[in-house]
């Protein structure tokens, strides 16, 4: 094997290593969680801030959009991470994600 090869070899290695990490990082999304499927509140939120929505639950992940304080939210599940904080799948609208369940008041008066 000569060097052009052998780097040739190194390199498409590394690529299998960072396509096996790029996905198992985006597992958390489908880990074992709890159904929820109950109408919630955003709360805990500040009168001048938005509710981030992002793509995966997890404070790093890409926002894909907000929601103001007090937005009522159909919440479809959520999820335990690492760090130990609970996520939940919400939709309103055309806004689907993942959002910080300790901003998240579960409603059972549906007169919002």
């Amino acid at each position: 094997m000569n060097k052009h090869q052998e780097k040739v070899l190194i390199a498409a290695l590394c690529g299998l290593v960072i396509t096996a990490a790029s996905a198992l990082a985006v597992q958390p999304a489908k880990a074992a969680g709890y159904e929820v499927d109950h109408l919630a509140q955003v709360t805990g939120v500040a009168d001048w801030d938005q509710l981030n929505v992002r793509k995966w639950p997890a404070a790093y992940s890409q926002k894909t959009g907000a929601f103001e304080p007090g937005v009522a939210v159909w919440v479809d599940r959520c999820v335990t991470t690492k760090s130990g904080s609970d996520w939940c799948l919400v939709d309103r609208n055309y806004t689907q994600g993942w959002v910080n369940a300790k901003f998240l008041t579960l409603v059972y008066d549906t007169d919002i």
